[in-house]
């Protein structure tokens, strides 16, 4: 079968290989690939800027076909879930709870020590798949740490909320509007974007869009920007979604942490997700409009141009690669 492989010691290792079928074990199921999303941990992979070892099948946004294996019909669209609990185990893995896993010991599919899921076939534990409906299922990662974050949102909130402010219309900004829709709250959508598919994607989802920085209370943070980061950290309620590059911005530290004190203000960050954030992912997928989440995919490649997948474009919100 044809697998896309990165060498974690090298950049710029991207290639199309063969490589031999899997052979699924006991209790996995057997998948032909459909396509993966493409995201930016993928491209920092393919530049060199993070992982270590081998040579690795990247993807980790999934979907596929089931060909066999228990619990599942053949035929049945599924995404695999990304992380796998650490051996030793944390605390947290010991619970079930592997995506806050406190010792560093997991491992992740395409991203660290376990092959991705771009590849033509792929097998999974039977536990670690989820059903989906659609094409649209491909977004059903990222989806998942979205609804993660808004699964502790609801846990750390003092006060009740009816409005709702999210930095940066990507995909995991995007999908986090979604969520703050479907439950009826006013969401309010901050990006620089001034063309292209980022407000039209922001007000047809019923949202408000934003070119400068709303004063609310509420924050899922989704640009990853250290300026932004910045400006939102006096809060009563953050969410911190992105990864930033290194950036030094100034910021007054005491003014921050003034505000969060005389608020009771709480920062926390999110990341990963574990099998019942996907399965929610699935059913908040189903919720939405169809024609929506195909927009929210800017562009679809195929695996004989893989290149232009990892490409960064104007006009880009979600870039799909097609198995």
């Amino acid at each position: 079968m044809r697998a896309l492989t990165v060498d974690l010691a090298r950049a710029g290792s991207l290639s199309l290989e063969e490589v031999p079928d899997p052979v699924p074990l006991p209790g996995e199921l057997l998948v032909a690939g459909v396509a993966v999303g493409i995201c930016g941990t993928d491209r920092e992979i393919v530049r060199g800027e993070f992982g270590v070892g081998r040579r690795l099948v990247i993807g980790h946004e999934s979907l596929g076909r089931v060909v066999s294996g228990p619990g599942f019909e053949p035929g049945t669209l599924v995404a695999g879930v990304v992380r796998r609990p650490d051996p030793v185990p944390c605390v947290a893995c010991a619970r079930g709870e592997f995506d806050m896993c406190r010792n560093g010991l997991y491992t992740e599919r395409g991203i660290t020590g376990l092959d991705g899921y771009a590849s033509g076939l792929w097998t999974v534990p039977a536990e670690y798949a989820v059903a989906v409906s659609s094409f649209a299922g491909v977004l059903v990662e990222p989806a998942s740490v979205v609804v993660k974050a808004w699964e502790r949102l609801d846990r750390l909130a003092a006060f009740p909320f009816d409005s709702v402010l999210v930095t940066g219309a990507g995909p995991i900004g995007l999908l986090a509007a979604l969520i703050g829709v479907q439950r009826g709250l006013d969401v309010h959508v901050f990006d620089v974007a001034s063309s292209g598919p980022k407000p039209d994607l922001v007000t047809s989802l019923g949202a408000t869009y934003h070119r400068t920085l709303p004063d609310l209370p509420v924050v899922i943070e989704a640009t990853g920007a250290p300026s932004v980061v910045a400006a939102v950290l006096g809060r009563e309620l953050v969410c911190l979604t992105g990864v930033p590059s290194p950036e030094v911005v100034p910021v007054d530290v005491g003014q921050i942490n003034r505000d969060l004190v005389l608020r009771n203000g709480i920062v926390f960050g999110t990341v990963n997700s574990n099998p019942r954030h996907y399965r929610e992912a699935s059913a908040v997928l189903d919720r939405a409009d169809p024609a929506w989440l195909s927009s929210l995919i800017t562009r679809r490649v195929p695996l004989e141009r893989f290149g232009e997948a990892f490409e960064s474009r104007p006009g880009d919100v979600k870039v799909v690669l097609e198995l």
